[in-house]
């Protein structure tokens, strides 16, 4: 607490205000005018809540309250322009927060408040990103219920979210992939369909949708394609 403050016995006058330039929307609430050191660094919006105003009475017993308030509002804030590039998980954004050195009391306020404004939702989450990873990544359900884990949902929320894939859907990716796949794949027919196979499984998807994704391969020998295509050829 800096001494060179005004103060009573109970607390003290709010000599001055003054917007704090170095961060946007807050401010700096000093008793004497004079000195370099504020009594308080708040947003705004604590700074309204608890009539912070010039000529107002600060008691001593209220100023740790408006500390701790303040760093509250402070890992909320911070979680709110967080969000706005794109949705998170509460890990994710708990990570956030944590490498800007908030509090971890801080930091748990701030995650419960969105989640109880429905701002931060992990089943939600979950299932619109399994849903666009499926069909622009064309990846099985196995590898992007890993990628949901690696993202802080909850192993079973992720386990939920890939149970609710549409079958065929997963089905038409896998065959979309391993049409082109096949096209690069060297060796005769049983190797190259013993490759694609270890493919689309690496790619995460199950085993019954990787035997129906590829029934319907030509497995056709390139050599023999080969030789045909010279006969053609000679033949002219």
């Amino acid at each position: 607490m800096d001494t060179d403050q005004i103060e009573n016995e109970d607390g003290w006058i709010i000599g001055t205000v003054k917007r704090d330039r170095t961060e946007k929307k807050q401010y700096l609430i000093f008793s004497d005018p004079e000195t370099e050191k504020p009594l308080l660094s708040v947003h705004e919006d604590i700074m309204i809540r608890f009539r912070l105003l010039k000529g107002q009475f600060l008691p001593k017993a209220q100023l740790e309250e408006i500390r701790n308030e303040d760093e509250r509002y402070k890992a909320y804030a911070l979680a709110i322009a967080y969000l706005g590039a794109k949705p998170r998980t509460r890990k994710a954004i708990a990570q956030y927060l944590a490498r800007r050195e908030l509090q971890e009391d801080n930091i748990e306020y701030a995650l419960n408040r969105l989640e109880s404004e429905q701002l931060v939702d992990d089943e939600q989450y979950a299932r619109q990103f399994a849903t666009s990873r499926m069909r622009s990544g064309q990846k099985g359900r196995l590898m992007i219920r890993q990628e949901l884990q690696q993202r802080g949902v909850p192993k079973q929320v992720a386990a939920e979210a890939v149970t609710e894939l549409d079958r065929e859907s997963e089905l038409d990716a896998a065959k979309t992939l391993a049409e082109k796949k096949s096209r690069t794949v060297k060796g005769d027919p049983k190797q190259r369909k013993a490759k694609l196979m270890a493919f689309l499984l690496r790619r995460g998807f199950p085993g019954d949708i990787v035997r129906e994704a590829i029934r319907g391969i030509e497995w056709k020998d390139k050599d023999s394609k080969e030789q045909e295509d010279d006969g053609v050829l000679l033949d002219n």
